[in-house]
């Protein structure tokens, strides 16, 4: 049996409530999103990365430091639209799983990128990754998206509220160690069939209310499996989370930009 042929796809826009022109964030003496196309690039099992955007700023600056752009246009909702965009074109043809990687998380590692894919390539119309909740700040934090999964590993819900209520008080730190506290990852793979499938529904309402595209893949019946690996750094979402990772930037040294380049 063949490899599955894997397409990844960054996409980048520059509108941002809480984070002014994310993609182009300073962080640590680079761009967000070029932080994001260095860790990803060399990852095992990827056949093509590519940066979708909007933005000819955008392109003009992912095209200076070696990233393949694709511009799309601007009047998408959500990433997975404009993902779906690229992937529909003659010239991305052929893939067996298409990946979304958020263009906000510098830390993303092969291990959530490959657990996605592995769980498309084991037939689930769509996988994403999530990570047990590190703490309460996290849990009550609706800037943090939980999730809540069965026992199949099947996506229930994703919601910004601490989900699952817990009726008798706030879960203490050995109920947060169990996994049931699930932190989402910002990581989608998807069969090109169930790509093409989520961006033809209508928007719904619970998407619109919790402002998460995923609810609307859910409510429209597509199967997203979660695989759940044992830890993640949070993506960037405001500056006080660009000054977190531009501090673990510096001292991890970032192993995987040479220097000089």
């Amino acid at each position: 049996m063949r490899a599955a042929r894997v397409l990844g796809v960054i996409p980048a826009r520059l509108g941002s409530e809480r984070l002014p022109r994310k993609p182009l964030y300073p962080i640590a003496g680079r761009p967000l999103i070029e932080w994001v196309w260095r860790r990803v690039r060399d990852f095992s099992g990827l056949d093509q990365l590519v940066i979708a955007t909007d933005s000819e700023e955008v392109a003009e600056i992912c095209h200076g430091f070696g990233a393949a752009v694709e511009l799309t246009a601007a009047t998408h909702r959500s990433g997975t639209e404009r993902v779906a965009e690229v992937a529909a074109r003659p010239a991305y043809g052929g893939y067996d799983v298409v990946l979304n990687i958020q263009g906000d998380e510098p830390f993303v590692g092969e291990e959530q990128v490959g657990a996605a894919t592995r769980l498309v390539t084991a037939g689930w119309e769509v996988g994403t990754v999530a990570t047990p909740v590190r703490d309460l700040g996290e849990w009550r934090d609706p800037g943090v998206v939980k999730v809540v999964c069965g026992d199949d590993g099947r996506a229930l819900y994703f919601s910004r509220a601490p989900i699952p209520f817990r009726r008798d008080g706030e879960p203490g730190p050995e109920e947060l160690a169990t996994g049931e506290f699930l932190r989402h990852i910002g990581v989608y793979a998807y069969s090109p069939e169930a790509l093409a499938r989520w961006v033809a529904l209508p928007a719904h309402e619970l998407e619109r209310t919790e402002r998460l595209e995923q609810l609307r893949a859910l409510a429209g019946g597509l199967r997203i499996g979660v695989a759940v690996v044992a830890t993640s750094e949070p993506g960037v979402d405001t500056p006080a989370d660009a000054r977190r990772a531009e501090a673990q930037l510096q001292e991890m040294k970032a192993p995987f930009i040479p220097i000089g380049t």
